[in-house]
């Protein structure tokens, strides 16, 4: 298996407070050993915040497959005697805007051409009504049990079967997803 940089630091966390003896650097010889410790410590802070923000959860919910910085471990059907290299697999995002959400089935094309490497890892959304300032989120299940509204995906659109009684008249889904 690959070494993934985060494996050294799993929670990704930049220290906050480097304490740097800026009296030193004034007085230091750029030819000494403690003036290229000096450079090797700044390249090894600069190298940990670009791993960590290349490796951050983006916060971007936008209209096409953006990659979000999730990564999920190695596909485990591959293995030292596969011809593919088992590596950490990245994950994707999608918002599909439905212009509103009535009762009864409702559906929006998402755009991806799934295939058998997909494996979809969130389908959420939310609904909201702001003229009776209604918000659900989805899946929503409804303490009496008949007021549910369910969300799925299949090939080519992402369906929500609203049985809530509220017709919604913003709903956002979000598709989180891998393609290995």
């Amino acid at each position: 298996m690959s070494n993934f940089p985060f494996q050294l630091n799993p929670g990704l966390f930049v220290p906050t407070t480097n304490v740097w003896d800026v009296s030193s650097l004034y007085s230091i010889d750029i030819n000494s050993p403690a003036f290229r410790e000096l450079l090797v410590r700044l390249y090894q802070n600069l190298n940990n915040m670009s791993l960590a923000l290349n490796l951050k959860d983006s916060g971007y919910y936008v209209l096409q497959e953006f990659l979000n910085g999730q990564v999920y471990f190695p596909n485990p059907a591959l293995g030292s005697l596969t011809p593919a290299t088992p590596v950490f697999r990245q994950v994707f995002r999608l918002v599909i805007n439905f212009p509103g959400l009535a009762g009864g089935v409702n559906t929006q094309p998402h755009g991806l051409t799934i295939t058998t490497g997909y494996s979809f890892t969130r389908i959420y959304a939310t609904a909201s009504d702001t003229v009776g300032f209604n918000y659900y989120p989805i899946p929503f299940a409804s303490a009496g049990g008949a007021a549910n509204i369910e969300i799925r995906v299949d090939a080519t659109n992402v369906i929500i079967t609203n049985n809530s009684g509220v017709a919604f008249d913003k709903c956002y889904a979000v598709l989180e997803y891998i393609k290995s």
